[in-house]
């Protein structure tokens, strides 16, 4: 399998994660900043969802060999890594280990394929004109 199909698919698989997590979470009444701070657990999941379809859409980008999937995904991925540095924090005041090792391994595989990315990129570009 290609570098750039793989890439795709964890930005897919990503994407697709946290989408269903919060879902999941809202719908279960796991959120309860909701109530304490609404405007800022808004604004959290409006960059969350931002994130999150911007991976899809990126890793649909580089599966179908889009012009603006490379770019896109990069932009997608630098997003995911902010996210993971960031969201941990909640977890850590939790006491929550297991989702701090789930953020930690999600931010190792992400450095990986950021740095494959950019190391590739020429690569990954040039797939984009050869037929398949």
């Amino acid at each position: 399998m290609k570098i750039r199909n793989i890439i795709a698919i964890y930005s897919l698989f990503i994407g697709i994660l946290m989408i269903g997590m919060w879902v999941m979470f809202i719908s279960t009444g796991q959120v309860p900043e909701m109530a304490t701070k609404p405007a800022e657990i808004i604004l959290h999941l409006l960059a969350e969802f931002t994130t999150a379809i911007l991976l899809i859409i990126g890793g649909i980008g580089l599966l179908k060999k889009m012009k603006i999937g490379y770019n896109l995904n990069l932009v997608a991925l630098g997003m995911l890594l902010y996210t993971l540095i960031v969201s941990p924090g909640y977890y850590l005041q939790r006491g929550d280990w297991v989702f701090v090792g789930i953020f930690a391994l999600v931010f190792i595989f992400t450095m990986i394929f950021l740095i494959i990315s950019f190391k590739k990129e020429y690569e990954i570009k040039l797939d984009r004109l050869s037929p398949e």
